[in-house]
């Protein structure tokens, strides 16, 4: 449970380290949800992430720029939202197979990868809303470098 809460409490804060962009704020959100699933496990990892999830439906301010509510879950954003619990199960998946630790190109890899399918499920959510080509440029490309730096990060 202390687990749990810690790991709520390091989403919230990194909620509120943004970038401002449009349409999507960039934060240091996917920092840590792969920092969560390597550190907490594929299990506990996706479950932190779902109770932070469901805090933010039931409208404590712990998304983007202090926002929260069901809204969210379903504006631009929530494809990238939903895509945390999974990413912190991919990372977690990789983390208790030896992707982590002193094996650092690996530990690289397991973040990068986290922060590529965010990218991914976040992107493919926002093309059913605006088209695939203004996703990719509005939701996909400008996040990359920053994708790589927390990857390098984590």
């Amino acid at each position: 449970m202390a687990a749990v809460l810690f790991g709520t409490a390091l989403m919230t804060a990194s909620s509120y380290v943004s970038v401002p962009m449009f349409p999507v704020p960039m934060t240091m959100q996917t920092l840590a949800v792969t920092l969560i699933g390597a550190l907490y496990g594929w299990r506990l990892g996706a479950i932190t992430i779902a109770v932070w999830l469901m805090q933010g439906a039931l409208g404590l301010p712990v998304f983007s720029n202090g926002t929260g509510g069901i809204a969210r879950l379903a504006g631009p954003t929530a494809g990238y939202l939903f895509a945390f619990p999974v990413a912190a199960m991919l990372t977690g998946w990789l983390a208790e197979r030896g992707w982590t630790g002193d094996r650092v190109i690996r530990a690289f890899t397991s973040m990068l990868m986290g922060n590529a399918l965010c990218l991914l499920i976040g992107g493919a959510w926002l093309a059913g809303m605006i088209g695939i080509e203004k996703a990719f440029w509005a939701g996909v490309a400008p996040f990359v470098l920053g994708a790589i730096v927390k990857s390098a990060l984590g």
